[in-house]
């Protein structure tokens, strides 16, 4: 079955509900598609302090808030996973999903995001939910009062290593490098707990277990060479992310990284194709980012499809 729109936007994060709402509210006719609960990953995060407006406000109620902003205006949430995105003869986007429906539009704005970087190391893939975790919200609670890992040194690994402190007995940061990347205030936390300890210099080799669950990180020193075991019950990764443009790949629309390019109007190289939030290419991954690239890419849409009617 085919649904005909004016503007699909592929993905339901801060960016895609932002598209969508300018796209709905300038009454287009608009799908937000998405394989899972709207909110992407803001539904991971317990507790964000730099969004403009709120002092402090858990991430999935700020979800919930800006999916109800995005559907008061007529936007349609279909759920599905893209399989497929191409361009007609006419310009016409045909985006194929999962399921048996087919939708087809003017204009497409590509909200997918980003998804956690793996190590790719030995025990990672054999204890994934077992002890290996890359969401303290999901999975923190399963680890209260046990000593847990965190890998990284950026806001996340700090964000998620202050929320574990409050569930675990011990906290324990691995980092490659001898300081942190994470905000200064973030930092400044880290450090005052008490329940949290660094390791420095060091990157993981491996994550062991009893065949059951995770039972140690083991981690070598970059400096030195030396290796230890540091026992723990839950690993914890935060590495960086990897984006989320494989059914787009053919499009030649992404970077050697699999970012996609866009111009400052969220514009991609193929007329008609916009992307906005973690999935371009670009310096900072924030909500805050990801909302103005959504606002940008839903009003350039609907100037578009202006251009589209005045040329016929």
């Amino acid at each position: 079955m085919t649904k005909q729109y004016d503007v699909i936007v592929i993905g339901a994060g801060p960016a895609g509900m932002t598209a969508a709402l300018y796209a709905s509210r300038a009454n287009l006719k608009t799908a937000l598609l998405d394989r899972g609960i709207y909110g992407g990953q803001m539904n991971n995060t317990d507790k964000i302090e730099n969004y403009p407006g709120f002092s402090s406000v858990q991430g999935p109620d700020l979800a919930k808030q800006m999916y109800d902003s995005t559907t008061r205006f007529g936007t349609d949430y279909v759920y599905g996973d893209v399989t497929a995105l191409t361009v007609d003869e006419q310009g016409i986007k045909h985006v194929d999903t999962d399921g048996d429906e087919e939708l087809t539009a003017p204009a497409v704005i590509i909200a997918t995001g980003s998804e956690p970087r793996k190590l790719g190391v030995t025990g990672e893939e054999e204890y994934g939910g077992r002890g290996v975790s890359y969401c303290a919200v999901c999975d923190g609670p399963f680890f209260k009062d046990e000593d847990v890992t965190v890998i990284g040194g950026g806001n996340s690994a700090i964000e998620e290593g202050l929320y574990l402190a409050n569930l675990a007995k011990n906290v324990n940061v691995v980092h490659r490098r001898d300081s942190l990347r994470a905000e200064k205030i973030l930092q400044d936390q880290a450090f005052k707990n008490d329940k949290m300890g660094f390791t420095w210099n060091s990157q993981v080799e491996a994550i062991e277990g009893d065949g059951e669950q995770v039972t140690a990180v083991k981690v070598k020193n970059k400096e030195t060479g030396q290796e230890q075991e540091l026992p723990t019950k839950g690993v914890f990764i935060y590495v960086g992310a990897v984006p989320m443009s494989q059914p787009f790949a053919e499009l030649g629309l992404t970077d050697e990284h699999g970012w996609i390019a866009t111009d400052d109007a969220m514009q991609t190289k193929i007329p008609g194709i916009f992307a906005a939030g973690d999935i371009r290419g670009k310096r900072l991954r924030q909500i805050t980012t990801a909302v103005g690239d959504g606002g940008i890419a839903g009003q350039e849409a609907f100037n578009y499809i202006e251009r589209l009617q005045a040329s016929k």
